[in-house]
């Protein structure tokens, strides 16, 4: 049971059943037109030879008749008819001749058709001699323009039935060898159908059970060649998300625990006296605010992107002063640039104002710059630009650091990726939605050892 349950199995014998049963249907309606045909054909035949033999049969009648000095019965050569023709011939009707003896054709009794209407008629009978049933055509005998008789051709239903007796074991054979290619056919493409299945089958319950590094059907045909490579690039994408919740837990752990520490630290030493003197007291407390912050920042990531994902997050439209708002982020990475002695520059070409939301663009812009800063070595290059072009305004953040390989280009502005192996990998995904949803895009050239450029494009 459990191998009829099996795909492999049930497609062949469904295809096998659909053709045994078409093949019935189409066996069936041929028979039918052929026995028709045949038939049809044998009544034709009949009524050909019949109609020349009772013209026959009328003249010499007519001329028996015509002789009134020497009349004599209408002999044929019957069994000469009968043999070039294959057929049998009757006559039904009175003698025509009484006390002169028979016209030498068999008699049929004057019941078996209505010969008066003087009409052709088709109809089957069995002769009194015989115990088989014949297919007969008669023609009548007219005298001076009345019908005195009925001439009857006829052959037996047997010589009908064998042809289509003959047709049937032709198509018979035929069936036979039909449903054998046909088998041959089902066990073919059963095994390039299902053969595949299986294997997708496989691969699902290996992405199940959390293997995403599985094998996939490579040359599957049409829609299964399609299947595969859908469930190829599910399984590398489940396995990157889980790699990406990894990358998420040791990030955000580590980011977390890191002014955790520090906070804890500073806390503890000012809890005990250790810090008694009021300027070390005053910078511990900075740091703790610094490191407060961080963990505001980090937390805001997080829940910023997780209003992307669910498209919850808000917009708003205001007046934008793009060059003071340059300056601005530029300010907020002055103090590193000197402390890391990054050759920190900022180029404004034209002072445009835009409607947008504000705090959102400047939160692109920092991004931008933080992921710059951890890129850039120390004795670095880092440039800010401000330009307006082709009807739109942008942002450029330049750096001179290790550049990003064009294969890793993709996954970048994906969440919890680091091209750097420091932060938590948010920046450039955040930045990539908000600048998605502000109407623009963020667009980057890189050479590897040169460094990267990142631009904000923004409508004007």
């Amino acid at each position: 049971m459990a191998m009829l349950g099996s795909l492999r199995v049930r497609l062949p014998l469904v295809f096998l059943a659909g053709i045994v049963l078409a093949g019935i249907i189409t066996t069936a309606i041929s028979i039918s037109l052929f026995q028709q045909f045949t038939e049809n054909q044998a009544l034709a035949k009949l009524t050909r030879e019949a109609t020349g033999i009772a013209e026959l049969y009328s003249s010499a009648v007519n001329a028996s008749y015509g002789n009134t000095k020497d009349r004599r019965n209408p002999t044929f050569a019957r069994a000469t008819l009968e043999r070039a023709t294959g057929d049998r011939i009757y006559f039904i009707g009175p003698d025509l001749f009484p006390g002169q003896g028979v016209s030498g054709l068999r008699h049929l009794p004057t019941a078996t058709i209505d010969w008066h209407v003087g009409k052709s008629l088709s109809f089957d009978f069995t002769p009194p001699d015989q115990n088989r049933a014949y297919l007969a055509v008669a023609k009548p005998i007219a005298l001076n323009g009345t019908t005195v008789g009925a001439l009857v051709v006829a052959t037996p239903k047997t010589d009908v039935r064998s042809s289509v007796v003959a047709l049937v074991e032709r198509l018979a054979l035929a069936g036979g060898l039909g449903l054998l290619i046909a088998a041959l056919l089902a066990w073919y493409l059963s095994r390039r159908i299902v053969r595949p299945v299986l294997q997708l089958s496989v691969a699902v319950d290996r992405v199940a059970a959390g293997d995403y590094e599985v094998r996939v059907p490579q040359k599957a045909p049409g829609e299964l060649g399609h299947l595969s490579s859908r469930v190829a690039e599910m399984a590398h994408r489940l396995g990157e998300v889980e790699q990406m919740e990894r990358n998420f837990l040791m990030s955000v752990s580590h980011e977390l625990r890191t002014p955790l520490t520090a906070i804890r630290g500073h806390i503890a030493a000012l809890l005990e006296g250790v810090i008694d003197e009021p300027e070390l007291r005053v910078t511990s407390l900075e740091t703790v605010a610094a490191e407060t912050q961080r963990l505001e920042r980090l937390v805001g990531d997080i829940l910023d992107l997780a209003k992307l994902d669910t498209h919850r997050f808000t917009v708003t439209t205001e007046e934008v002063d793009m060059a003071q708002l340059v300056e601005q982020a530029y300010e907020r990475y002055r103090d590193e640039a000197e402390r890391r002695s990054i050759d920190y520059r900022q180029e404004v070409d034209a002072r445009p104002v835009i409607v947008s939301d504000g705090d959102r663009v400047l939160q692109i812009v920092g991004n931008l710059l933080s992921n710059a800063f951890n890129a850039t070595p120390n004795g670095g290059r880092i440039s800010l630009e401000l330009v307006k072009r082709n009807g739109s305004v942008c942002v450029a953040v330049e750096d001179n650091g290790p550049g990003i390989p064009q294969e890793a280009r993709d996954r970048l502005f994906r969440p919890f990726v680091s091209n750097t192996g420091g932060g938590t990998g948010l920046g450039l995904a955040i930045a990539k939605e908000l600048s998605l949803a502000l109407g623009g895009r963020i667009d980057l050239a890189s050479e590897v050892g040169k460094g990267s450029r990142f631009e904000l494009v923004l409508p004007a």
